[in-house]
């Protein structure tokens, strides 16, 4: 495989961070030429520049802007060079901006449907997505459909939907019975809905396998993240929402299963570690070299399998019924648990509202919106309803 350029959006997150542990022990596969973070840590991001080298910077904070060329400056000197020739990106669009430059490939690590936009200027940008921002799928599906010029340009860098990705390799899609999405269960597996109601911030975000960012945790713990993990295999693989099984596998060794026809199940295992589809999204279909270690085979282990506590855990159900309501309540359902979620890590909502709230938002979506005629601009007015009207029924908890 010759140098690959990478543009890596959202470099300062765990995603973009592991990232650059893969890319930075491999340094003859790529080289990265942009990279993108929120601004919150101005200090960081410089950083990152400097010792990748890369050739612009974009900062979704403007404020952020002033600091982080004083960073780059800085890291520069420290490092013994001029900054001179980085580029820096700043505002809201600023990620777009640079996901839509050329590259080889575009990471997309940014969290939430913020995600969108960058995701569609890469696509049409040509280069290939490896996208680990699965609210771009979740919210514009079939936007993102339409912008693929080429049936691999996206390469899942979710731990489940690369596994995936890697054993549809063993048949044909017309030899597919179903696929099986694994989840950890979270920190409140057992458990059933009245040991929930008391649930604190701090509870939730004590996921016991994963380190991950607080949304995607808190999402874990609701498995609000399965359901959003199920709309985007149904959307990357062509497989219907009802073809796709969630169980429980609480050691996270195998990360997701594909059934097929003759009754083979073609499975995916190694120990959780996110650098092994991140090192697959950025290199495929190659593999790397010594990414992460593999299972200890000589030592006793024992896996296990559970059905998913759906009166517990509804989120998976209610990802159903969004994806077969309209081409808009999967947006609706992603930008209403957005809001519940910062709500409760911000102590004004309990546990046990955050997914109570977002079937009470979905059942009130007026869903007009057929696939054909989806646009842009449908999708901002539903995601901008559901948020203001979740707030509305947070207020009055």
């Amino acid at each position: 495989m010759s140098q690959r350029s990478v543009i890596l959006l959202g470099s300062t997150g765990s995603i973009g961070t592991q990232a650059i542990d893969v890319i930075s022990r491999h340094p003859d596969r790529f080289s990265v030429t942009g990279i993108s973070a929120g601004g919150a840590n101005p200090t960081e991001l410089a950083r990152q520049a400097v010792a990748l080298g890369v050739q612009a910077v974009a900062v979704a904070d403007p404020a952020a802007a002033p600091a982080l060329f004083a960073a780059i400056a800085e890291a520069a000197f420290a490092a013994g060079h001029t900054s001179a020739g980085v580029e820096v990106l700043a505002g809201p669009d600023a990620a777009t901006e640079l996901a839509g430059r050329p590259a080889d490939v575009v990471l997309n690590g940014i969290t939430g449907s913020v995600g969108l936009r960058p995701t569609l200027a890469a696509l049409r940008a040509g280069s290939t997505l490896a996208l680990a921002n699965k609210e771009s799928l979740v919210v514009g599906g079939s936007l993102v459909a339409a912008a693929l010029q080429r049936p691999d340009q996206i390469v899942p860098v979710d731990s489940e939907h690369s596994a995936i990705a890697q054993a549809l390799r063993s048949g044909a899609s017309r030899e597919v019975r179903r696929l099986i999405l694994t989840a950890s269960g979270g920190p409140f597996r057992g458990r059933v809905r009245a040991d929930l109601k008391p649930v604190t911030p701090t509870e939730a975000l004590a996921h016991p396998t994963w380190s991950m960012g607080p949304v995607v945790t808190i999402n874990s713990a609701t498995l609000m993240n399965k359901g959003l993990e199920l709309i985007e295999a149904h959307l990357l693989f062509g497989v219907p929402t009802k073809d796709i099984t969630v169980v429980v596998h609480p050691q996270s060794v195998v990360h997701s299963m594909v059934e097929f026809i003759d009754g083979s199940t073609i499975a995916q295992a190694s120990p959780p570690d996110m650098r092994l589809p991140i090192a697959l999204g950025l290199s495929w279909p190659e593999r790397l070299d010594d990414v992460a270690a593999a299972c200890d085979w000589t030592a006793p282990r024992e896996w296990t399998f559970e059905p998913l506590d759906e009166e517990a855990f509804p989120a998976v159900g209610l990802a159903r019924a969004a994806v077969a309501a309209s081409a808009t309540h999967p947006a609706v359902l992603n930008a209403a648990n957005e809001e519940c979620v910062a709500a409760f890590l911000a102590g004004r909502i309990g546990f046990l509202e955050i997914v109570d709230t977002v079937a009470r938002v979905l059942d009130e979506h007026d869903g007009a919106a057929r696939p054909a005629d989806l646009t842009l601009e449908h999708l901002l007015a539903a995601e901008t309803w559901a948020r203001t009207r979740t707030n509305e029924l947070l207020a009055r908890t």
